[in-house]
């Protein structure tokens, strides 16, 4: 990569459009970076690594604004680091998408008329690749709209050769190590999708259901049973009651009549069922529902499965074939039909767990699938982070993050698909199970009676390699040795649990305790700009690519970094974009003065003792500023780093010093070199220290300044510790005195550019070298033989004095005050009258008392500046 002691150092030029047009500038620009390897690291570099990984997008996917924020987070941490002379690797990647990328394919094929069926499990797979290389991948492109300065020689795919292999590598040494195992468990099933999902991948929400109370038993021997799922009696194999509930005690241990079937179920005393809930009682589906499952395992119960994959009963009788929503209200109605229910809620609001990616319900299935051991690997993981090991940025984080490792349940890693990385276990034609490692040879054909498990990994499996897969693992490379531990994971709170963890268990179990990151970084959600959740069915979702081409990506990157406070979500509306284009046409405007006006980085910086008050004063506030931005770059505080930024180039750089230069500039001489020389410096510095955040206007407008070859190897600046509070105190007390007077003036109903006659009196203070430039800023012209102060403002020490007589007609603002101020007076009675009468603060809610009183408050303020204005006018 190109060391920014070798940029080549071409005379800098004074030409700069008059307008920036993002559109003209970020493309060929991005691309000219790529071309000259900027973003490419060299694995036998001697620079420190400095190594993020990206959390790989979906190859199904498009860039939303939830990626654009995070993408702009990791791309200003790695700039940042590249800056600063790391051997920066940023590198990028997608995840096959198991489900969705099968579900894409299978819906073109559903409109040609066929299923995956028919094409068999080989051509249905190398279809999903012929898709894969048509439309897959199209964030690649976006990111790069985005400027994502990532590494694309080393961009990898959770299917391509090489992780594929070290999926098949760690798949073996867990089985090896019997933290694999296969067993019947109970799954969330997705009857659409047809396969299991884990936990994490159920949404729960609150859905309008029933409850309804069914009579089981005859006669002396009944219970009732209240439930939501009604056709799941049809595998009841129990009823469950407390063993010290007396209601029930002469039932324990007997069998009952089980409705509208010919079997009776048993009656078990479990210590897990609540007697004070419901009537006490619980029909127990040990093959349908987690708990009931786990009470048949307690009592040895049946198991029996009533429905199939698609949710279809299978049980003989006058149900098979219903699809489980159809019998449940056809049994519901054969239930009453025979007297048995016994009360009836609808709508009952209870959580059901809907599938994340087509929101099917979700069915608990026992199932057959494959499993890993978790309690080992995930108290390592929790054992990382409370030793130190791994930081979670918030620190408040880390409760949510032990509240989950602690409680780990055994992970299934099966999924009823033919998409994804097939398990690599043999079963034999005399029972043999035997698992095939990456350099191992399948023990059998199929003609020999051997045939491979038809399962996939679960997509996260392959995904919680991702730190070191993509660098080598399993084989010692030289980027698995130079970058790997990662430095930085940064990634929504949203997944912490999805693939944080995953990436922990499986990093500290493959590469011997060493940890696959040493800092998380969890950011919050974007959401629109009323904090509401941005969804389709809202209609709020926002496309980042319409804002980039209307506004420009650099503008939708600093709206997004000033949003990111860490781990709260970030609110986001198209008029903070449209206010962040115009903060990069504030740099674009302030650059072309500077460079009209001589503003040079050639030589070293003049003695302080030959500078203005004023160019000492903004390098004292420069250097404040780069070490506040470092520090909050080290906490993680993107919000933070974007505010010092704005403030400092908007508020100080271009609202104050660049008009205080101004006068400077036209008096020429030495000192006008001077602060040419400073403001070089600062606009230098200036630049650099956005860039990570606004990458395209900075690069265009430093390689101008300088004339040298990219700011994105340029160095990070560094504090030099140069400070001088004096002068900040100085040009402090300026800033009071004008801001005085254009409120003052503002307040007459004078326009902001309108010129006054004005007697400045700033003998004694530090501002009497400063008049020249006050008058500038104020449009004050000099007094005249004919002036006469018609008001006088005392501010820190100086004293000036209008002539407002031939400014504005005092009789009209007279009139138009005295009309304000008795509206005002008008506001205040009002409330007044309403905060004394005690009937109505008996009875009004706190929240309009609270109003009114801010109402008393707003007027009593207004009174007061208008009395003010008032006696502040000339006399008639």
């Amino acid at each position: 990569m190109t060391e920014n002691s070798q940029q080549q150092n071409p005379a800098p030029t004074t030409e700069l459009p008059t307008q920036y047009a993002p559109a003209e500038v970020e493309g060929a620009l991005y691309e000219r970076w790529v071309e000259r390897g900027y973003f490419t690291a060299d694995a036998k570099s001697e620079k420190p690594p400095y190594t993020i990984v990206i959390p790989p997008p979906n190859v199904t996917g498009s860039l939303h604004l939830g990626h654009a924020f995070q993408h702009t987070l990791m791309d200003a941490l790695t700039r940042r680091k590249r800056m600063q002379g790391f051997e920066a690797l940023w590198l990028p990647g997608m995840d096959h998408a198991g489900i969705a990328t099968q579900n894409k394919v299978e819906q073109q094929l559903a409109e040609e008329g066929k299923s995956r069926h028919d094409l068999g499990r080989e051509e249905f797979v190398d279809r999903v690749w012929q898709w894969k290389r048509e439309y897959g991948g199209k964030i690649l492109g976006q990111m790069r709209r985005l400027g994502d300065g990532v590494d694309w020689s080393r961009e990898r795919f959770t299917m391509d050769e090489g992780l594929s292999r070290a999926v098949q590598t760690i798949f073996k040494r867990l089985y090896d190590d019997e933290l694999i195992y296969r067993a019947e468990r109970i799954i969330n099933w997705c009857p659409r999708c047809l396969t299991a999902i884990s936990d994490i991948e159920v949404d729960y929400q609150d859905d309008d259901g029933e409850l309804v109370s069914l009579k089981y038993g005859e006669g002396d021997e009944t219970v009732v049973v209240a439930t939501t799922r009604v056709e799941t009696m049809l595998g009841d194999t129990a009823v469950a009651v407390h063993p010290e509930d007396e209601r029930y005690a002469h039932l324990i241990g007997k069998r009952i009549k089980l409705p509208l079937t010919d079997r009776t179920i048993p009656v078990v005393a479990d210590a897990h069922v609540d007697p004070e809930f419901g009537t006490g009682a619980v029909k127990v589906t040990p093959a349908h529902d987690p708990n009931d499952f786990a009470i048949g395992q307690r009592h040895d119960l049946e198991t029996l499965t009533i429905m199939d994959e698609r949710g279809v009963i299978t049980v003989p009788g006058p149900f098979q074939g219903l699809d489980r929503f159809e019998a449940r209200s056809a049994i519901v109605d054969a239930m009453r039909q025979q007297g048995r229910v016994v009360a009836e809620k609808r709508p009952y609001v209870h959580s059901v767990g809907h599938c994340s990616r087509c929101r099917t319900t979700i069915e608990p299935r026992l199932s057959l699938q494959w499993w890993v051991k978790v309690e080992t690997l995930a108290k390592a993981a929790g054992d990382a982070v409370r030793d130190g090991r791994v930081t979670l940025h918030p620190k408040e984080m880390e409760k949510r993050y032990f509240d989950w490792v602690d409680n780990l349940n055994d992970w299934c890693i099966s999924r009823q698909l033919w998409w994804g990385h097939r398990i690599p276990v043999w079963y034999g034609p005399e029972g043999q199970v035997v698992c095939v490692g990456p350099d191992e040879q399948p023990p059998g054909t199929e003609a020999e009676g051997w045939t491979q498990d038809e399962d996939v990994l679960d997509t996260w499996f392959s995904s919680g390699l991702w730190p070191f897969s993509t660098l080598g693992w399993p084989d010692e490379t030289p980027d698995l040795e130079k970058f790997y531990p990662t430095d930085v994971l940064l990634t929504g709170h949203d997944i912490i649990f999805f693939w944080v963890v995953r990436m922990m268990m499986f990093g500290l179990y493959a590469m011997d305790g060493e940890v696959p990151f040493k800092t998380v970084a969890l950011t919050g959600l974007v959401r629109d700009e009323n904090g509401k959740k941005m969804s389709k069915s809202f209609g709020n979702v926002v496309d980042p690519l319409d804002w980039m081409d209307k506004y420009g990506s650099d503008a939708l990157r600093f709206t997004l970094a000033r949003g990111a406070n860490p781990g709260t979500d970030v609110p986001i509306g198209e008029d903070w974009v449209q206010a962040s284009r115009n903060f990069a046409n504030k740099i674009w405007n302030a650059t072309r003065f500077a460079l009209m006006n001589g503003a040079t980085v050639e030589g070293p910086l003049p003695e302080p003792e030959r500078m203005t008050a004023t160019d000492r004063w903004i390098l004292s506030r420069l250097n404040k500023t780069v070490a506040e931005v470092d520090a909050f770059y080290d906490d993680y505080q993107f919000a933070k780093v974007s505010d010092a930024l704005f403030h400092y180039a908007w508020d100080e750089v271009f609202d104050w010093y660049v008009e205080l230069s101004k006068t400077t500039f036209m008096a020429g001489g030495e000192p006008a070199e001077v602060s040419g020389r400073v403001l070089g410096e600062v606009l230098d510095v200036t630049l650099r220290l956005l860039h990570p955040i606004v990458p395209f206007v900075t690069d265009t407008l430093w390689t101008t300044l300088t004339g040298r070859e990219s700011v994105v190897i340029a160095d990070w600046p560094k504090d030099s510790g140069f400070r001088d509070d004096a002068a900040e105190r100085e040009i402090e007390t300026l800033k009071q005195v004008v801001t005085e007077v254009r409120r003052f003036k503002g307040e007459q109903g004078l326009k902001a550019g309108q010129r006054v006659p004005a007697r400045l009196t700033l003998d004694g203070t530090a501002l009497a070298s400063h008049e020249a430039a006050i008058r500038q800023l104020l449009k004050l012209q000099p007094e005249g033989e004919e002036f006469q102060a018609t008001a006088t403002l005392p501010v820190a020490g100086a004293e000036v004095a209008l002539d407002l007589s031939g400014a504005i007609d005092v009789a009209a603002e007279r009139k138009r005050l005295a009309k304000d101020l008795a509206a005002a007076e008008k506001d205040k009675a009002q409330a007044e009258g309403k905060l004394g009468n005690e009937k109505f603060l008996g009875k009004a809610p706190e929240k309009v008392v609270e109003g009114i009183r801010a109402r008393l408050a707003k007027a009593d303020e207004d009174i007061a500046r208008i009395q003010a204005q008032l006696e502040r006018l000339p006399q008639a």
